[in-house]
C-alpha cells in the first residue's frame, strides 16, 4: 500500500493513522465513539471528524443534531492539513450536503477508504435521508476502496432483494461491477445459519465465517467491524487479510458483549484482550 498523505513537516512519526467520519453516540456502543475504541485496541491512532450530534442508547435514537457544513468542512481541513492519515472511514452521514462536502475533500486522496453505509440503526430508526442515498450510491460509492452494507443496505444499493446466499454473492459483484466500489462486502448478520460474508475484491469473490452467536447484544457491530478494517489498512494489511482480521475481532467482540441497558447492548472491544476477564 501506498500512503500519499504525507507527514506534516517537523513530524516523524510512523504509527498508523486512522480517520473516522461519522456520527455520535453518547452510550458509547456505536458510531464515533466505538470506531475510536477499535482503533485505539488494534494499536492505530484514531481521528475522528464528526458530522452528527446524536442522542441515542441502546433502545433507539431520541434526537439528532447535524453539524454545520462549515464546522465539518473545516474539522476535515485541520485533520488533513496537519496529520497523516492512513485509511479512513465514514459512517452516518445523514444528508446531501453533508456527503457534498466530504467528496469534495477525498476526490484524488490515494488513500483507503472504507464505507460504512449507515441508513438504519440497529433499532430500526433511519439515519440517513431518503433523498440523500441516491447521491451516496452515485457519487460517493465510487470514491471507496471498500464498502461494507449489511443486507438490508445491499438491497437499497441495488435494488434488488436478497433472501438467499446466491443473491449476496451477486450483490457483492453488482454493487462493484455497476456502481463503481473498489471492493464490496456484503454481511450475512440477518440470514439464518452461520454468519456468512461475501468479499468481492474485483476480481474474486472471498467467503468469510463465523459461528453465529445467539445474542440480542450487537449494538454497534457494523460501526466496530468497519473500523477494525480501515486500522488493518492503515497499518499496511491487504484487504483480504484485513476483512479476516476485523471478521474475527467482531465475533470475539459480539461473543463477549454486554448486557448493558435496557435494549440492544453494546459490543465489547476489548474481547481480544489476552487480560481481559470475559463478562
Amino acid at each position: 500500500m501506498t500512503f500519499t498523505n504525507d507527514l506534516p513537516k517537523g513530524s516523524t512519526t510512523q504509527v498508523p493513522c486512522a480517520l473516522t467520519i461519522a456520527g455520535t453516540d453518547p452510550s458509547g456502543g456505536a458510531g464515533i465513539q466505538a470506531d475510536l475504541k477499535t482503533f485505539q485496541e488494534l494499536k492505530t491512532y484514531g481521528m475522528s471528524v464528526i458530522t452528527s450530534v446524536v442522542a441515542q442508547n441502546t433502545t433507539g435514537v431520541q434526537a439528532v443534531h447535524h453539524i454545520p457544513i462549515e464546522m465539518i468542512e473545516q474539522q476535515l481541513n485541520s485533520v488533513f492539513s496537519d496529520m497523516p492519515i492512513h485509511a479512513f472511514k465514514t459512517g452516518m452521514i445523514a444528508n446531501e450536503d453533508i456527503m457534498k462536502v466530504i467528496a469534495e475533500k477525498i476526490s484524488g486522496q490515494d488513500i483507503s477508504y472504507v464505507m460504512d453505509p449507515v441508513m438504519v440503526a440497529t433499532s430500526g430508526d433511519p439515519l440517513i435521508a431518503k433523498n440523500a442515498r441516491y447521491f451516496l450510491r452515485q457519487n460517493l460509492l465510487p470514491l471507496t476502496s471498500l464498502v461494507t452494507p449489511n443486507i438490508p443496505e445491499a438491497e437499497y444499493l441495488t435494488g434488488e432483494t436478497i433472501d438467499t446466499v446466491e443473491a449476496m454473492k451477486d450483490a457483492a459483484v453488482k454493487i462493484v461491477e455497476v456502481f463503481g466500489a473498489g471492493a464490496a462486502l456484503v454481511k450475512g448478520g440477518h440470514m439464518e445459519g452461520e454468519a456468512v460474508d461475501f468479499l468481492y475484491d474485483g476480481s474474486n469473490l472471498h467467503t468469510f465465517s463465523a459461528k453465529r452467536i445467539h445474542t440480542k447484544n450487537t449494538h454497534g457491530t457494523g460501526c466496530t467491524y468497519s473500523a477494525a478494517i480501515t486500522a488493518y489498512l492503515s497499518q499496511g494489511v491487504s484487504l483480504i487479510d484485513a476483512v479476516g482480521k476485523a471478521k474475527d475481532f467482531v465475533t470475539a467482540a459480539i461473543q463477549h458483549s454486554f448486557s448493558l441497558g435496557a435494549g440492544s447492548g453494546p459490543t465489547n472491544h476489548w474481547a481480544t484482550r489476552e487480560e481481559s476477564v470475559k463478562l
